[in-house]
């Protein structure tokens, strides 16, 4: 067995120092997004804490909660100082402290690919000396996990590494289906709805849009990404409902003009028919 008390200390941390671990799992928030899209704010999220928890610790060993208590590294952080909170760095009504840190280096080749049995979960913050197994080393966070078809939202930059990497469990639970998504522009608010009911199901028409650089031949797609190339980085894309395969391409598209109609996107949005 491996810990991952092993591989930091290997790696130059300090066996004497007093270290603290944290498995960041919140229900309010998404906060594997959080990490990959905003990692400042992830900081600004983990230094904000209505209790001391950290209190004591010379540093912070930082993880991401995962399913089945899993834990994925995402930082090895010293910290500096305990502040009383202030408006600035509040994240939360109830937060009562603020904790200055700054990430060390040295752990490049474990961040985001070491995954360890988080023992004990509801304690979500422990003191290291509590040895918990790595029970994977992955290739690391390039990808968000496919879990359910109604619980996601994808950038552009995401669903551009999901079809690049071709992942397997995406690809074979995108390609089982026919579909109504929607792509939103976070710059502007509006809204595209389309369909997918190809041979290879929303797997096959989001592959679209990532080879023309996010617009999939549509008209008003196409229209924003003249003028900015880069312009698809506001997209994100969702699903609205899952058709089997077995229904027909007219059905489809009934319902795809039925969202149309829901949402206001051949008004307002970004559809054209």
């Amino acid at each position: 067995m491996i810990t991952i008390q092993e591989l930091l200390i290997s790696r130059g941390l300090s066996k004497t120092a007093k270290i603290k671990m944290v498995r960041h799992k919140d229900k309010r928030f998404d906060i594997f997004d959080m990490y990959r899209s905003n990692k400042h704010e992830f900081e600004r999220y983990q230094s904000a804490q209505s209790e001391s928890k950290y209190k004591g610790a010379d540093y912070l060993v930082s993880f991401v909660g995962e399913d089945n208590n899993k834990a994925r590294l995402v930082g090895v952080y010293k910290i500096i100082a305990e502040l009383p909170m202030d408006d600035e760095h509040r994240t939360d009504p109830a937060d009562k402290y603020y904790y200055q840190m700054e990430e060390m280096s040295g752990f490049e080749d474990l961040i985001e690919r070491v995954v360890i049995k988080w023992s004990n979960a509801i304690a979500w913050v422990q003191w290291f000396k509590n040895e918990m197994e790595v029970i994977e080393i992955t290739a690391g966070l390039g990808y968000r996990q496919f879990k359910d078809y109604m619980d996601f939202v994808l950038s552009f930059d995401e669903l551009k590494d999901i079809i690049k990497a071709g992942y397997s469990d995406w690809k074979n639970m995108l390609s089982a289906v026919y579909g109504v998504y929607v792509i939103c522009d976070n710059k502007t608010g509006q809204l595209y709805i389309g369909s997918a009911y190809g041979d290879e199901g929303v797997w096959g028409r989001w592959s679209d849009y990532v080879n023309t650089n996010g617009h999939g031949n549509n008209k008003s797609l196409k229209e924003l990404i003249k003028k900015d190339t880069g312009y698809a980085k506001n997209f994100s894309f969702s699903l609205l409902v899952v058709m089997s395969k077995s229904s027909t391409k007219d059905a489809v598209i009934a319902k795809e003009q039925i969202f149309k109609r829901k949402f206001g996107t051949m008004i307002h949005g970004l559809n054209n028919n």
